[in-house]
């Protein structure tokens, strides 16, 4: 969420300049849900990958027998996306509600 609403804030003239040439706000809406998806799921893909490659090296290294369950890691990756999209929406609606003329004069 914080990532998310500095994302918003350095933004902010760029919000203002979208909404002054005819961007609704469902569009910005969208744009930033779509982003905090992305990193979500890029998030939730690297860790995947950090806990598969971890497995393996402790099994190897440590010799010892570790289990690897697809539904376990389907439900940590959709936590994530969950996560994702609940801790990306309120940035999002606060993007989408920026005033377009304050939104401008934001320095």
């Amino acid at each position: 969420m914080n990532i998310m609403l500095v994302s918003v804030t350095e933004r902010t003239r760029e919000i203002g300049l979208r909404m002054a040439v005819g961007a609704r706000r469902r569009d910005i809406l969208t744009q930033f849900l779509v982003e905090a998806v992305t990193l979500s799921l890029l998030g939730g893909v690297i860790g995947i990958a950090v806990g598969l490659g971890g497995s393996h090296v402790l099994s190897y290294f440590a010799e010892w027998r570790t289990l690897i369950v697809g539904e376990v890691i389907m439900v940590a990756f959709g936590l994530a996306v969950a996560v994702g999209v609940l801790f990306g929406l309120y940035p999002a609606r606060k993007a989408a509600h920026v005033d377009p003329i304050e939104a401008l004069r934001y320095e």
